[in-house]
């Protein structure tokens, strides 16, 4: 007897989805009303007038394409690096045998608890007897840091259970280490490797902090946000625009990777069939 899957979960989802998608409207009606119809509630729909002068104002008052580069060049550097090396290092832990090898995983593990907050002191004073304030190396560099330790243990997480049946057959066929990684391990654990560049991405994208404090004329997106507001009028039609702007690129981001995950996901089940 075939049993019916329950639609229920169907109606709870759709639910949830709805109500995530409420702070959206709210922000997308936001950002096409004058700010005086806005101010007892974007639901109100009494008066209702539809204008782009929010769109105007921002786009020529403040410099969103040069902050938007500036995200997008922090955020791509600060995600390469982490993709790029984090699963040689992971790999180094799961299948090399090396002198203290625990201690330095038990270190890694111990830098991945440490709060962003803790380091932004003695890196200011760095960078600025470096000269490297304003520059994309002092806010990539710490990025790339503080984001080694979690990326080298998700993908760690991975390579347990990665089939060893693999690895054994390449070492059977004269393959060392090195190749073993690159022709074995690293082209199938592309699912680990889009899940580490799916978090740093959007991580640094929208990180705060360590840009407003070590960046001046090379401000982020986010960073700009926060200036957007005027001394006695809070601007919510002109935040509202930018918060679209830097929402706009994760949410791309994050629909393609998705895509990504079920393509690689289906190859899988294809090839153990």
């Amino acid at each position: 007897m075939i049993r019916k899957t329950p639609t229920w979960p169907v109606f709870i989802m759709g639910a949830v989805a709805a109500l995530w998608l409420v702070p959206l409207a709210g922000i997308v009606m936001m950002s096409i009303r004058p700010e005086v119809e806005i101010t007892s509630g974007w639901w109100v729909l009494d008066p209702f007038t539809f204008t782009l002068d929010a769109w105007v104002e921002v786009w020529t008052t403040y410099p969103l394409g040069k902050a938007f580069v500036n995200s997008l060049l922090i955020a791509l550097f600060a995600t390469i690096l982490p993709v790029l090396f984090a699963p040689a290092a992971a790999y180094a832990f799961h299948y090399l045998k090396f002198p203290f090898s625990k201690v330095l995983l038990l270190i890694l593990v111990n830098a991945f608890v440490v709060p962003n907050q803790v380091v932004i002191i003695p890196l200011f004073k760095l960078w600025r007897e470096l000269g490297l304030i304003d520059s994309y190396l002092s806010v990539v560099i710490p990025f790339v840091g503080l984001s080694f330790a979690w990326a080298v243990l998700l993908v760690k997480n991975f390579l347990r259970n990665f089939p060893r049946s693999l690895i054994d057959a390449a070492q059977v066929d004269g393959c060392g280490h090195l190749r073993t990684y690159f022709y074995i391990v690293l082209p199938n654990s592309l699912t680990a490797m889009a899940a580490v560049a799916i978090l740093q991405f959007m991580w640094t994208w929208n990180a705060l902090l360590i840009p407003m404090l070590f960046l001046r004329e090379n401000a982020t997106l986010p960073v700009l946000l926060s200036t957007i507001s005027g001394a006695y009028e809070p601007n919510w039609d002109q935040r509202a625009v930018a918060t679209i702007i830097t929402s706009v690129l994760p949410l791309i981001i994050f629909l393609v990777f998705q895509k990504y995950f079920s393509a690689d996901g289906k190859n899988r089940s294809g090839a153990k069939g």
